[in-house]
């Protein structure tokens, strides 16, 4: 069993191929999976919950609830005092499950099938419930049944261990299940996460990151008879080498980034010069050796000494790595064409993704830098939905495949933002982030996070790896941030190195 730290690069795999995955470790195992996952979650139990007085095993009617029955047994016959309540008749079960259910009984446990509201009731803060109601599998909206069960465990006191995933998280997404729905779903609010043969993608993405707790993994290969080996589909994103200046450098030693954006507030009555301030900010904080600055319009911001200022067609741009779009608007327009067919190395970021959602001839350039002008996009889900074609909904539901879609669509390295930030670029299995937090919720974050990419590859890191190391120290910093201190994009772009 091992905890799944931020740091740890662990591959993830998707709802069929985990499926695919348990059935070769069943085949190669000689005991059933469903004896070894209780056993490994009675284990974590104890060491989370060692003075619980009263136990609280919430069962659903597959194999999750299966798993949950067969830590219900270990817990009782080491002595704890259990309560198990089943969400099904007994005869309806499936078979794994019934057969976890007769051993749990010949152990000499009772088992209910209505909420214990007294038990419930009396149970206090250094006792413990276990969620084994749903797992891999679920896909629909809780029932009105299984959510007032949920709605029970997020009320009582007690600690909660979810098994394999907190009911009412899609596996897949990392979204509630249910949210297309009026009333959507409310998940388990687990203290700890114990998951099954490998991690699952909604553990970190969504919702997952808020409800999950600590997450452990339980690969229940230990006692298969030969290694399995499979491709994920997905890594954690670990932390990559910090850029260290050496002592015989010099300026023109870390890269030359230039930052095109900044739309004047005349045009629109809204001026967003702010947002290149921000990203030029960060690329130089991030130890970008010059840092351009080019407006598209005049700013009444106040632009620091250390940025160097140029109009945009001063720019050297085949020898420049860019970022574009910034606070861009429609100003972005006029320099996107020579942005797309010139810049060395281009980040593209806001309206410059905008912009080319709504013209096919700037897709097309986009498109054809290709290999020979590396590039990153950074889009939140409302432009990745843009660029796409389709809403926020349908790229939420499937943040993986709508990253991986946008690079095979532009050829390109692709940040898709937001709650457990995915990073795919082609050739290379997608990384989903792991660092960061609510605090990077407010406006600014992203330009400086353009603004960091671009100092790291303008610093000679590659573009998929520059994305990855850049999203990473970018939520890091966030993670870190003083409990007693507001976070704003300035003070963030000021705190990177």
């Amino acid at each position: 069993m091992q905890r799944l730290a931020p740091t740890l690069n662990w591959p993830v795999f998707q709802r069929e191929h985990l499926k695919n995955l348990e059935r070769q470790l069943q085949a190669h195992s000689p005991v059933p999976l469903m004896q070894s996952a209780g056993l490994a979650a009675a284990q974590l139990a104890l060491a989370m919950a060692p003075h619980a007085q009263r136990i609280w095993v919430a069962a659903g009617p597959g194999n999750n609830g299966g798993d949950g029955l067969e830590a219900a047994m270990h817990l009782h016959l080491a002595g704890k005092t259990v309560r198990v309540s089943l969400l099904i008749d007994r005869d309806k079960q499936a078979a794994d499950a019934q057969a976890a259910l007769a051993r749990a009984l010949q152990a000499g446990l009772t088992v209910q099938t209505e909420l214990p509201h007294d038990w419930i009731a009396s149970m206090g803060p250094q006792d413990l419930c276990i969620d084994a109601l749903l797992g891999l599998g679920a896909s629909r909206p809780l029932s009105p049944d299984i959510q007032a069960w949920v709605d029970a465990i997020n009320q009582s006191p007690a600690k909660v261990l979810a098994l394999d995933l907190p009911t009412g998280l899609d596996a897949e997404s990392g979204q509630l299940l249910g949210t297309d729905a009026q009333a959507p779903t409310r998940a388990v609010r687990a203290d700890h996460t114990l998951t099954f043969v490998a991690a699952k993608p909604g553990l970190f993405m969504g919702h997952g990151r808020d409800v999950s707790g600590d997450i452990w993994l339980e690969s229940l290969d230990a006692a298969t008879r030969e290694p399995i080996h499979l491709q994920p589909q997905a890594w954690l994103n670990a932390p990559g080498e910090q850029h260290h200046k050496t002592h015989a450098s010099h300026k023109g030693s870390h890269g030359d980034v230039a930052i095109i954006g900044g739309e004047a507030m005349a045009l629109h009555g809204m001026g967003m010069s702010g947002a290149a301030v921000l990203a030029a900010t960060a690329a130089l904080h991030a130890g970008a050796g010059r840092v351009m600055l080019s407006l598209l319009g005049e700013s009444a911001v106040s632009i620091p000494p250390d940025l160097m200022q140029s109009t945009w067609t001063q720019l050297d741009l085949e020898q420049l790595h860019v970022v574009c779009g910034c606070g861009g608007g429609q100003a972005v327009r006029a320099v996107l064409t020579d942005v797309l067919a010139r810049s060395a190395q281009l980040v593209l970021d806001a309206d410059g993704l905008n912009a080319v959602a709504q013209n096919e001839a700037w897709a097309q350039a986009l498109r054809q830098r290709g290999n020979h002008q590396p590039t990153v996009i950074t889009p939140h889900p409302l432009e990745a939905a843009r660029l796409l074609k389709t809403d926020t909904r349908q790229i939420q539901n499937q943040r993986l495949q709508s990253a991986q879609n946008l690079t095979d669509q532009f050829h390109c390295v692709v940040v898709l933002k937001g709650s457990g930030t995915v990073i795919a670029a082609p050739g290379q299995t997608p990384r989903i982030n792991t660092t960061g937090n609510g605090k990077l919720a407010i406006g600014g974050t992203g330009d400086v996070l353009a603004g960091l990419i671009g100092a790291r590859m303008a610093q000679g890191l590659n573009a998929f790896e520059a994305a990855c190391n850049a999203v990473h120290q970018h939520g890091q910093v966030a993670d870190a941030w003083p409990k007693d201190q507001a976070l704003t994009a300035s003070r963030l772009a000021q705190a990177l190195c």
